[in-house]
């Protein structure tokens, strides 16, 4: 419930979450467990800080952000990725998907249980496998995308590094959008009880955001349609 009030309402700390928990859905929670379970989950007021899935390693090298002010009009021109947090009874999954900027189509993504930096690698190499590469990468500071295995295979391919500056929860705006979709339009509806009956329901739901559903930010299109014909 955390997660589902979150993705509706990034901007609440724990005391609005704690309130809202009680007054809106009857959850008799106090605040101090409502903070240890938001910071458990990664979860912080997006005033004036982001959402904390990905945390920065000090030992990694950060790179500058390199879409301000650039006009993005084709397919391939900037890929981007992040990670989000996915309940399950008893515990917690994580997603990591890789987006065309251009036409919002998820290019790849994978699950995980643990916020390792191979579930990240593998949706980065299968994207490169079937897409291509884009011209500059872009993502948030976290420890999976500031690897030196991460870095090192876009480097490999070279293409440019990008990534958000701290604090800043708009840099990479179409991805946060995705993700509260995907809860919205797929998880909270399934109430997904296990990895592999998320990761079947996660096929279907890509599938159809991809080559159905129609965006009004695209005319209308569809992802495909639109990264197809760019």
């Amino acid at each position: 419930m955390i997660d589902r009030v979150y993705t509706q309402l990034p901007s609440y700390g724990s005391r609005r979450m704690a309130q809202s928990l009680e007054k809106d859905y009857g959850f008799w929670v106090g605040r101090k467990r409502t903070r240890r379970l938001m910071q458990e989950m990664g979860l912080c007021g997006l005033e004036p800080r982001r959402r904390n899935t990905s945390k920065p390693h000090p030992a990694h090298p950060k790179y500058p952000y390199l879409l301000r002010d650039l006009d993005i009009v084709r397919a391939n021109q900037v890929w981007c990725s992040d990670i989000t947090y996915v309940p399950l009874p008893g515990g917690f999954a994580y997603l990591c998907a890789i987006m065309d900027w251009h036409s919002r189509k998820v290019l790849s993504w994978e699950i995980s249980n643990t916020m390792d930096t191979d579930f990240c690698q593998r949706a980065l190499c299968d994207a490169l496998a079937h897409h291509g590469r884009p011209e500059i990468f872009n993502t948030d500071q976290g420890s999976q995308f500031t690897s030196r295995e991460f870095t090192g295979t876009l480097q490999e391919h070279g293409i440019q590094i990008s990534m958000d500056g701290r604090g800043r929860c708009f840099d990479n705006i179409f991805i946060e959008r995705l993700w509260r979709s995907v809860k919205y339009e797929d998880i909270y509806l399934n109430d997904y009880r296990t990895v592999i009956e998320l990761r079947t329901g996660l096929t279907r739901y890509f599938r159809l955001y991809n080559e159905v559903r129609r965006h009004q930010a695209l005319d209308y299109e569809t992802p495909d349609t639109v990264y197809r014909a760019a």
